[in-house]
């Protein structure tokens, strides 16, 4: 029987939503492993994605915490597909596996590198600029998601929290997607995280004349203590996650030549500020 790869985009997901899935049913670790018959270690690797997990794996995990048909056969099948390195699971929203994929790497990663062309991170952003850019879906699925993104947000001010570096286009910082008040609240709370000791923030001029990697999209860049690296890719009705080795090496040159031509932090800090007193004036 095929194995899952431990660092695949799908095997880490499946990982994820097994430790969900118990933690819904309120089920400790132990107790799972008591139920299976093994050790609470094997839960825990299994539940962190640092070993292997068989179809039959999942299946006695889903039959010891009495999960339905209907859930048990999309965490079965989830096992049949873990192999895939390469990850496009297209119909955002309502694309779970990814959301809870993505949670799961900002929670578990040791560093992580945000290419902002467009927005300012989704991990950096406050309620009411999520809320501007979420504007067109219907209300009670936009709070909810609005609600996650506060939740990654905490991830950065935890204890033992990831490394997280983001370099920005200009624009982004000026661009009114919001109500000036909004756009001055979140450019001020970018100022706030900046302070974090393992957040750092840098701009792209764009006055700089030339062509950069951020220029063809917005990306994400995990890197783990001991697994290998991931890259997100997030577009209109798709999210990408991507770990074969030479694309990886392709982003992270990418990171490489973004870090030479942006601005340092102090000058990125002082012209947050200029842009905070321009979304002032005109509030």
């Amino acid at each position: 029987m095929a194995r899952s790869r431990p660092t695949g985009p799908k095997a880490r997901s499946l990982a994820a939503e097994l430790r969900k899935v118990r933690q819904d049913t309120g089920v400790g670790v132990r107790e799972l492993a008591r139920r299976i018959g093994t050790s609470h270690g094997w839960v825990t690797r299994t539940e962190s994605g640092s070993r292997p997990i068989t179809v039959d794996d999942v299946t006695s995990i889903l039959v010891a915490l009495e999960i339905s048909s209907n859930e048990r056969e999309r965490l079965v099948a989830m096992a049949h597909e873990a192999d895939d390195p390469n990850w496009l699971r297209p119909g955002i929203p309502g694309v779970r596996e990814e959301l809870v994929t993505l949670i799961e790497y900002e929670r578990t990663a040791t560093h992580m590198v945000e290419a902002a062309p467009l927005l300012i991170p989704g991990i950096l952003q406050t309620a009411d600029y999520a809320r501007a850019i979420m504007a067109g879906l219907p209300t009670g699925e936009r709070e909810a998601k609005i609600g996650m993104r506060a939740g990654r947000r905490d991830v950065l001010e935890r204890q033992h929290a990831p490394a997280f570096e983001t370099i920005i286009l200009e624009h982004v910082l000026r661009d009114q997607v919001c109500a000036p008040g909004a756009q001055a609240d979140q450019l001020r709370h970018l100022l706030k995280m900046s302070k974090l000791p393992n957040v750092m923030i840098r701009v792209i001029p764009s006055q700089r004349h030339g062509w950069t990697p951020l220029h063809s999209g917005h990306f994400i860049f995990f890197e783990f203590g001991t697994a290998s690296p991931i890259v997100h890719l997030e577009t209109l009705g798709s999210g990408i996650f991507l770990s074969s080795p030479a694309v990886v090496d392709t982003y992270s040159s990418a990171i490489g030549t973004l870090r030479q031509v942006a601005m340092n932090e102090e000058a990125t800090t002082e012209f947050i500020a200029t842009c905070i007193e321009q979304a002032e004036e005109t509030s």
